[in-house]
């Protein structure tokens, strides 16, 4: 064993801290060796910068880790692009950055080229497509989502019904037990009256995986079309718009893209629906010819048509090192391993964490999962705070929260081993045992 590396540290400290029989610690790492050892993904960890010392990062749902690469290429364009070319960078790639960023993320989402582009953040680019589709759609008056979607989609729908004054009905499906929602539920609210179905693809709390193939045919049947928010399925389970007909999605790209916090996010549009949504929000980027600097707006022809004011290029640029990587893996292999690390990690908590107070506030079904794991407990925030404020010598472990009880534990397979999560679920049962969160104060921290 090699002293100086990290997880020989947290094994060494998990069997004086373990209270479990150390033969059951002990089966639980030789079994997640063997898995770490038999990963074909193990390999890429090396690629992200900030994941050594003693800490477990299991927050790559919220905000994933940088790769090296991206270190290495935003310092040349700084350096090289800004520093040396100035603004003659503008027609040496930065100009064309949001669409062929668009093409390179494409595969990933099961679409063609000339369909998805990088601009605004998502909830921009929601207000952006739902407006244009609720102006093409005009005299149906329902939009029809569910109670577990993320508040800022329906801030921009309520907005927009205010705007467009207050004719519409926004129709929340509700879900029975918090966690999922079967796609008949959702069937159920669609009818000739709907103009949009939108929905967060997987839900940003339990992690439900939405079956938006179904959900299309049915909105498709009754005239209506779908925006899919794809922000915590983009990189974690396989894509396929255009195979499954959504007309339209967006998505952001710092959670398993790795892109940079504040990332730009990016939308997609079918490419039969984009010449007949018109857009709301107009700006120079998306107009026929920006650079004549017409009075009047003429939309782009095409995907470029919902671009809007100049792109951060130091942003953008930082972006593409995170796609290169899981088009490197392909999905398939980082669903498999995320499939069966969020399975192995239910395991660990059932036996360990539920006899604690802790509930799955996730599903059990991994066809209906995305990759990150909810734990439901009472004190959730301020075992979180412990989590991530460890005493001295223990390992910090960091997740997120979500209100009111949500634990989140996000499994990113580029970066995660089996190993850590033995050793994570080891230390959080310990720091509930010991009562060590109970010195945290309940107040929230400005992010959570």
């Amino acid at each position: 064993m090699n002293p100086g590396h990290w997880l020989d540290f947290l094994v060494e400290w998990m069997k004086c801290a373990f209270t479990g029989s150390a033969m059951e610690l002990q089966e639980h790492l030789q079994r997640a060796r063997e898995l770490d050892r038999q990963d074909p993904l193990h390999k890429f960890r090396e690629r992200f910068a900030g994941l050594g010392g003693k800490l477990i990062y299991l927050d790559g749902n919220s905000l994933g880790p940088l790769p090296v690469e991206a270190a290495c290429l935003i310092a040349g364009v700084v350096k090289e692009e800004w520093g040396r070319e100035l603004i003659g960078s503008w027609n040496q790639g930065w100009h064309d950055l949001p669409g062929r960023l668009g093409d390179k993320l494409a595969p990933l989402l099961g679409a063609e080229t000339g369909q998805v582009v990088f601009a605004d953040s998502v909830t921009v680019n929601i207000y952006k497509l739902a407006a244009a589709a609720l102006h093409r759609q005009s005299g149906r008056l329902k939009i029809v989502t569910d109670n577990l979607n993320f508040p800022s989609d329906y801030y921009v729908l309520q907005g927009l019904i205010k705007l467009l004054g207050k004719e519409h009905q926004l129709i929340r499906v509700a879900s029975s037990d918090g966690i999922s929602l079967p796609a008949s539920d959702l069937v159920e609210a669609i009818d000739e009256n709907t103009a949009l179905v939108t929905i967060s693809h997987v839900v940003f709390k339990s992690g439900y995986l939405h079956d938006l193939q179904a959900i299309c045919e049915a909105a498709h049947a009754a005239g209506a079309l779908v925006l899919a928010d794809l922000s915590h399925s983009v990189g974690s389970v396989p894509i396929e718009l255009d195979r499954w007909g959504v007309d339209m999605a967006v998505g952001c790209s710092y959670k398993y893209l790795n892109g940079g916090p504040g990332a730009p996010a990016f939308l997609y549009v079918g490419k039969s629906l984009q010449e007949q949504l018109e857009p709301q929000l107009a700006g120079w980027f998306g107009a026929r010819d920006p650079f004549k600097f017409e009075p009047d707006y003429q939309p782009a022809e095409g995907i470029g048509r919902f671009l809007v004011g100049t792109p951060p290029i130091l942003s953008m640029r930082a972006i593409e090192p995170g796609i290169q990587l899981l088009l490197e893996a392909g999905m398939d292999a980082v669903r498999e391993k995320s499939s069966r690390q969020t399975g192995f990690l239910i395991e660990l908590c059932k036996e360990q964490l539920e006899p604690l107070g802790f509930t799955l506030g996730s599903p059990m079904d991994p066809a209906r999962r995305g990759s990150h794991i909810a734990l439901r407990h009472p004190e959730a925030y301020r075992i979180k705070m412990a989590m991530i404020s460890p005493a001295d010598g223990s390992p910090a472990i960091i997740p997120d929260f979500r209100t009111p009880d949500n634990l989140r534990l996000g499994i990113a397979p580029l970066y995660i081993g089996y190993e850590e999560l033995v050793l994570a679920v080891g230390r959080m049962a310990e720091l509930v045992r010991a009562g060590e969160f109970k010195k945290f104060k309940n107040e929230l921290d400005g992010v959570t």
